[in-house]
C-alpha cells in the first residue's frame, strides 16, 4: 500500500494543518530572544490546530527568509529541538525545512515523523537562484537511514519559483512517480497563501496512478476547498488558519474550526 495512505488507514481525504515555525536563530528575521519563546509558539498552535480537528500537522520553518538550498547542521539541529518538543501525540506529523530536503529528512529521521514535504525532483529558477535538485540522493538517504515506511510528498510546482524546460505540471507529476517514486505529489501556487487552478490540480489527478494521493499544497480556503477536494485527495493548509488570514500571524482557532467544517461537508 501506498506509505502516505498507510499514515491514514481510514481518512478518505486527509487534512493536514501547517505549523509554522518563527524565524530559527541565525536567520535574518530571528527576534534573537533564543529557542523558548520559538518553542511556546508552535506548542500552542500546535494544540489549537488538532483541537479543531485536523488529522495530521507539517512543521516547517516558514520564517527562515531568505530561504537556504544548502542548510548546514545549525539549522538541522534548531528544527529538530523544534519538532521533538512540539509534536502531538495524537496524531501524525510531518516535516518541511524550506528548502533542503537534507534537513527535513535528517529532522523527520530524528523525530520520528511519518511523512516529509520537500521539492525533490527538477531544476528552477528561483527567488534563491539556480535550484537543482537530486530526488535519488533523499531516497537512497531514506533507505541508509532504515525508514522506509516515511512518505516522502513531493512538490512539483514550487512556490517561489518557475521550471527550467516546458513540461506542464501534469507531465512532471506523471514522471515524478514513475521515474521519482513520488509517495504523494503536491501542487502549489505561486506562493505561500496563494493556490493553483483548480484545472491544473484535476489534470495532475487524472496524470498519476489512482493509488498515488495528490494533494492540494497551497491556497487551500474555507470558500474554495469543496471545489479543489473534487479532485485533490487531501490539502495542506496554513496561511487561512491564522489571525487575518496572515502566514505568519499565531492560529486562529475559529478560522481552523470553520476550515475543518468546510472541508469535511467536502
Amino acid at each position: 500500500m501506498n506509505r502516505f495512505r498507510n499514515i491514514f488507514p481510514d481518512v478518505a481525504k486527509p487534512l493536514i494543518a501547517m505549523a509554522h515555525v518563527p524565524a530559527l536563530p541565525g536567520t535574518p528575521l530571528s527576534d534573537g530572544r533564543g529557542m523558548e519563546p520559538i518553542i511556546e509558539h508552535v506548542q500552542a498552535d500546535v494544540a489549537m490546530l488538532v483541537d479543531a480537528g485536523f488529522d495530521a500537522v507539517l512543521f516547517c520553518n516558514e520564517n527562515d527568509r531568505p530561504y537556504q538550498l544548502d542548510a548546514g547542521p545549525a539549522s538541522a539541529a534548531f528544527m529538530t529541538r523544534v519538532v521533538a518538543e512540539c509534536r502531538p501525540e495524537s496524531v501524525p506529523y510531518g516535516v518541511d525545512f524550506l528548502w533542503d530536503p537534507k534537513i527535513a529528512l535528517a529532522v523527520a529521521v530524528a523525530t520520528g515523523a511519518s511523512f516529509m514535504r520537500e521539492v525533490t525532483t527538477g531544476v528552477w529558477e528561483s527567488d534563491m537562484g539556480l535550484w537543482n535538485t537530486s530526488c535519488a540522493a533523499t531516497l537512497r538517504d531514506r533507505r541508509t537511514y532504515d525508514r522506509d515506511d516515511l512518505a516522502v510528498c513531493m512538490n512539483v510546482t514550487p512556490e517561489f519559483a518557475s521550471p527550467i524546460g516546458s513540461r506542464s505540471p501534469a507531465e512532471v507529476a506523471r514522471s515524478s512517480v514513475v521515474s521519482s517514486l513520488a509517495d504523494t505529489i503536491l501542487v502549489s501556487g505561486p506562493m505561500a497563501g496563494s493556490g493553483p487552478d483548480v484545472d491544473t490540480v484535476a489534470e495532475v489527478r487524472k496524470s498519476v496512478p489512482e493509488e498515488v494521493p495528490v494533494l492540494l499544497n497551497t491556497g487551500a480556503r474555507k470558500e474554495t476547498i469543496q471545489a479543489f477536494l473534487e479532485y485533490a485527495d487531501g490539502a495542506i493548509v496554513g496561511s487561512s488558519l491564522k489571525v487575518d488570514g496572515y502566514t505568519w500571524n499565531p492560529v486562529a482557532p475559529d478560522r481552523a474550526t470553520q476550515f475543518v467544517a468546510a472541508a469535511r461537508t467536502a
